[in-house]
């Protein structure tokens, strides 16, 4: 299962076209997703990436972190594995095809996220991921390329680009995507991405219940699951700021929550 990228004529992100898998498709052509865990009594961020990931198609979804953590991450999952990592991150091999590192993954991960950068697969940065290098963007912005994606809502992005004025918010996600050199999807109640290459698209489908604890580890979980099936970054990350949008207008027609 894959998702086509749709756009109007305004670059506005309208409902994905459904790409089912070849007939002769198995688990490892559908692409594999790993997702870095938060550490023990922090887990439930990254639990929800992997979930969103596995339900976006994603092969193999794979959690990665200390044997602490995975001992509480194995009390709830089923389908998603788990993989202790090691120094110098040799677990992460071949077949991994896409990383999310951020969700409830805590202070100090900075080392951790340039490590990631430098195995040369597309990485999804949210959160404690983006903010680790408020005051050294420069650090993150050697190891980022066209490949990754930076998800970060308002506070995450005065933090880590205290220059850009966030009021038009569209140009703000293009100059930091030509600084960064990556996808920036700057979220909020109309999600604006945009590529280094110039890029730019933006979700008005949405609905103010996301506005709730989660709804931005999920859709770190969509964008890594898209690009592990080999989406491209700026596509996956335009589908994923729609599919999480619909999964909330669902809401609610259903009821609350």
């Amino acid at each position: 299962m894959g998702f086509k990228l749709n756009l109007t004529e305004d670059r506005t992100i309208t409902r994905p076209t459904l790409v089912p898998p070849p007939s002769d498709a198995h688990k490892y052509s559908r692409g594999h997703a790993m997702v870095w865990s938060g550490p023990p009594l922090r887990t439930g961020a990254s639990l929800l990436s992997t979930q969103a990931a596995l339900a976006v198609g994603a092969g193999l979804v794979t959690i990665l972190g200390d044997k602490a953590a995975l001992t509480e991450q194995d009390a709830h999952v089923t389908a998603i594995m788990l993989r202790e990592a090691d120094d110098d991150l040799a677990c992460i091999d071949h077949r991994v095809t896409a990383l999310a590192i951020g969700p409830g993954a805590g202070a100090g991960i900075a080392d951790i996220v340039c490590a990631l950068l430098k195995r040369d697969i597309p990485v999804v940065l949210d959160a404690d991921a983006i903010t680790a290098f408020a005051g050294d963007s420069a650090r993150l912005f050697k190891h980022l390329g066209a490949n990754d994606v930076m998800t970060p809502h308002a506070g995450e992005f005065a933090r880590l680009f205290p220059d850009i004025d966030i009021a038009d918010r569209a140009a703000a996600a293009y100059s930091v995507a030509a600084r960064s050199g990556a996808v920036v999807l700057l979220k909020g109640p109309q999600t604006h991405i945009a590529a280094p290459d110039g890029r730019v698209a933006v979700n008005r489908h949405a609905s103010p219940w996301l506005a709730t604890a989660g709804s931005g580890d999920v859709l770190t979980g969509l964008i890594c699951g898209l690009m592990a099936q080999g989406v491209p970054a700026f596509d996956a990350a335009c589908m994923a700021a729609w599919l999480r949008g619909c999964m909330a207008t669902l809401a609610c027609v259903r009821g609350r929550g």
